[in-house]
């Protein structure tokens, strides 16, 4: 697999997708990647056509045509002949139900077992893990399941804050992922904060950033991973 798991899409003060278009334009370019596949079904307030213009915006910075699912009959046939697969955040609740009801799970995930690459930022990245339970976002609409590509075998929480703001008696980031390694015990999860990434190929996985990842298991301490750490177990677990 090729993977390129993006936590967030800008960071407070930068242009939209500015600080991880380095790493994006060599991550389709090493593959020679001229044209990808957009899923924009994330956006909620603003049309498909203006998402699938934005990252076009961007990624012609690096010479590459964004395409989207959402002008196609058959967005599945689309994903099929795609030649790289970008998916955008937004409200993960609404992605993944559209992507059931296009049917593009399965295409998604014939088409990364085929070692087509597949990047995503924030909603884009939980749709990678094997469901969408540590989501930020709220329920707007109703997916038939939580399942989503499963394309690897940990959770990712995406724009994970340390932070409990003064005044808020609220369940902090970490609160809620306990809650949920409770009652899914065998679960890791990668708080994978703002200006981070994972790449994942040839078998080996790298955190890009200059921050630490958050990892959480159920019955142990959360660990603070440096950027140069071994991550490799979590793909084989």
């Amino acid at each position: 697999m090729k993977l390129l798991l993006i936590s967030n899409s800008t960071n407070a003060g930068e242009a939209y997708l500015e600080y991880p278009k380095k790493q994006i334009a060599e991550f389709l370019g090493k593959n020679k990647v001229e044209k990808v596949m957009f899923v924009p079904y994330a956006a909620v307030t603003f049309s498909y056509d203006e998402y699938q213009r934005k990252v076009q915006n961007r990624f012609s910075d690096f010479g590459i045509e964004v395409d989207s699912v959402h002008r196609y009959e058959n967005p599945a046939k689309a994903i099929e002949k795609s030649q790289a697969i970008v998916v955008g955040g937004g409200n993960t609740f609404h992605l993944v139900k559209l992507m059931q009801q296009h049917r593009l799970i399965s295409a998604i995930r014939t088409k990364v077992f085929k070692d087509t690459p597949y990047t995503g930022w924030s909603a884009g990245s939980n749709v990678a893990c094997p469901s969408m339970c540590t989501t930020n976002d709220m329920p707007i609409v109703q997916p038939r399941t939580f399942k989503t590509l499963n394309l690897i075998p940990f959770q990712i929480n995406p724009h994970y804050l340390d932070a409990h703001p003064d005044g808020h008696a609220g369940e902090t980031r970490e609160q809620r992922i306990m809650e949920y390694l409770r009652v899914n015990p065998g679960m890791y999860v990668a708080g994978l904060r703002e200006g981070c990434m994972l790449l994942i190929e040839n078998n080996k996985i790298s955190l890009i950033g200059n921050r630490n990842l958050r990892l959480f298991k159920y019955g142990s301490e959360p660990k603070e991973i440096m950027p140069n750490a071994d991550l490799n177990f979590l793909l084989n677990l």
